[in-house]
C-alpha cells in the first residue's frame, strides 16, 4: 500500500495553515542528512508552495467583496423586518439568519418564561413572556362557549344543546362542530352537571322512584305521561324520562274486571225433566 503524502488528507486550509507553521517550525539546514534524504527538498518546496497559494486565496477572498456587492449586505441588513416577515422566505433562511446575529439564548421557565438573548456583536437583551399553551389548553371549547352550554342545559339534553350551537354558528376548540359527544366531554372536564342531574336535583323523580311513592306500576306512569296526565321531561339521548310527583294522583284508568264464578246445572238423581 503506497503511503500518503504529509497532510494530503486534511483539508486544504488546514494543510496550508500547517504548512505555513512548518516553515516557520522548520528553517532550512544544509547538512550531510539532506544528501542522503533528497526527499526532504521536495517536502520544503511543497510547504512554500502551500503557503503561496493560502496567501493569494487570502488575498483574492478580501477583493471579492466588491462596493456593490458591500451596499446590497448593507441594505439587507438594513431591511432585515421585511426579508424576515416576507412570505417567501422559507424557514431555512431564517434560521441562518437568526444563526448570524445571535450567540446563544436562556430560557428560565416559572409562571413566565424569561428569555436571556446574547448576540454575537457582544450586546445582551431580556425578555419576560407568557407560558405557552399546552395542547389541551390549544383544543379547549371558549370560556363563552362553555357559557352557552352551561345555560342550555338548564332545558336540553346533550344532542340538543349541540344542534343548537351548530345552528348558532358556534364550534369546538378544534373547529368542528358540536355533537353529543363533544358536548359530553365539555361537561366532563368543566364539571358542568347534566340535565338529568339538574332534573334530579330541582325535585323530579324516575319511574322506580314515583311508583314506590304513589304505589302504582311503571305501565301505569307511562300510560299517564302519555295522556298527559302528569308533568314529565325527557333527560337524556337514551330516552329516560323524569316525572314531577303529581299533587291529586290521577285515575288509575279503567276499572278492574269483575271476577266471574263459574255455576254448574242441578240435577235430580231421577233421570228425566225437573
Amino acid at each position: 500500500m503506497r503511503p500518503c503524502r504529509w497532510g494530503s488528507a486534511l483539508p486544504r486550509s488546514s494543510r496550508q495553515k500547517r504548512a505555513r507553521r512548518g516553515v516557520a517550525r522548520w528553517p532550512v539546514r544544509h547538512n550531510r542528512l539532506d544528501s542522503l534524504t533528497p526527499g526532504i527538498d521536495e517536502e520544503r518546496a511543497f510547504r512554500g508552495e502551500a503557503q503561496d497559494d493560502y496567501e493569494h486565496q487570502r488575498r483574492d477572498n478580501r477583493l471579492a467583496i466588491h462596493d456593490e456587492q458591500r451596499r446590497r449586505i448593507l441594505a439587507l441588513a438594513a431591511d432585515f423586518p421585511a426579508v424576515w416577515n416576507d412570505p417567501k422566505t422559507p424557514a431555512r433562511e431564517r434560521k441562518r439568519m437568526l444563526a448570524l446575529l445571535i450567540e446563544d439564548v436562556t430560557l428560565i421557565k416559572q409562571r413566565e418564561v424569561t428569555v436571556a438573548v446574547r448576540f454575537r456583536a457582544g450586546t445582551a437583551t431580556t425578555l419576560t413572556l407568557p407560558r405557552p399553551l399546552t395542547a389541551a389548553q390549544l383544543r379547549s371549547t371558549d370560556p363563552e362557549v362553555r357559557r352557552h352550554i352551561d345555560a342550555l342545559l338548564d332545558e336540553y339534553t346533550d344532542a340538543q344543546v349541540a344542534h343548537i350551537l351548530n345552528q348558532r354558528g358556534l364550534r369546538t376548540g378544534s373547529g368542528v362542530p358540536f355533537d353529543a359527544v363533544s358536548i359530553q366531554w365539555v361537561r366532563t372536564s368543566t364539571k358542568l352537571p347534566s340535565l338529568k342531574a339538574r332534573l334530579l336535583a330541582d325535585g323530579m323523580l324516575t319511574a322506580t322512584e314515583l311508583g314506590e311513592k304513589i304505589g302504582v306500576n311503571r305501565t301505569t306512569i307511562s300510560r299517564w305521561r302519555v295522556q298527559g296526565l302528569i308533568e314529565a321531561r325527557i333527560c337524556n339521548g337514551r330516552g329516560q324520562w323524569l316525572y314531577r310527583l303529581p299533587k291529586q294522583i290521577p285515575p288509575h284508568g279503567k276499572s278492574p274486571r269483575k271476577r266471574l264464578v263459574k255455576t254448574t246445572a242441578a240435577t235430580s238423581p231421577v233421570r228425566g225433566a225437573v
